[in-house]
C-alpha cells in the first residue's frame, strides 16, 4: 500500500500574543481551509512570509506592532485581514493606510472572520 502526501491548504499566519485568540483565529482558518501557521511576532512573520498565502493580525496585541506587521506582510504581498478593537478609529485608519485587505471589529460574528480568511486565501 502506498501512502499519498496530503494537501495542505494555503499557510495562513495568525498573528496574536493572547493565547484564547490565537486559538480561536487558527479555528476560523482551519475551518477555512487552510493551515494556521500560529506566530507571536512581527520578527517570526518576517522569517515565514517567503512560505505563507495569508495573514491574519490582531491588532491589539501588547508584544508587537499590529500595523507594523500589516506593512511587513503587504510589502511581501501576502494578503491580511485585521481584527482589533470597534472603539480605536486610529488603530483602523493606521490599519487600512498600511495595506489591511480586510478589517474586522471585536466583538465580530465568527463566520464574518471565516468569509474575510476565505476571501483572502488563494484558491
Amino acid at each position: 500500500m502506498t501512502l499519498r502526501p496530503v494537501a495542505a491548504g494555503p499557510r495562513v499566519a495568525v498573528l496574536a500574543d493572547d493565547l484564547i485568540w490565537a486559538t480561536r483565529l487558527s479555528e476560523i482558518v482551519r475551518r477555512a481551509g487552510g493551515e494556521p501557521v500560529r506566530l507571536a511576532s512581527a520578527a517570526l512573520l518576517r522569517a515565514a512570509l517567503s512560505t505563507l498565502d495569508g495573514c491574519v493580525v490582531d491588532l491589539t496585541a501588547r508584544s508587537y506592532d499590529g500595523v507594523a506587521a500589516i506593512a511587513i506582510a503587504v510589502t511581501a504581498r501576502v494578503p491580511t485581514v485585521a481584527v482589533g478593537q470597534h472603539d480605536d478609529p486610529a488603530a483602523w485608519r493606521a490599519a487600512r493606510d498600511a495595506g489591511a485587505n480586510e478589517m474586522l471589529t471585536k466583538p465580530f460574528d465568527l463566520e464574518e472572520l471565516l468569509a474575510a480568511v476565505r476571501r483572502q486565501m488563494p484558491n
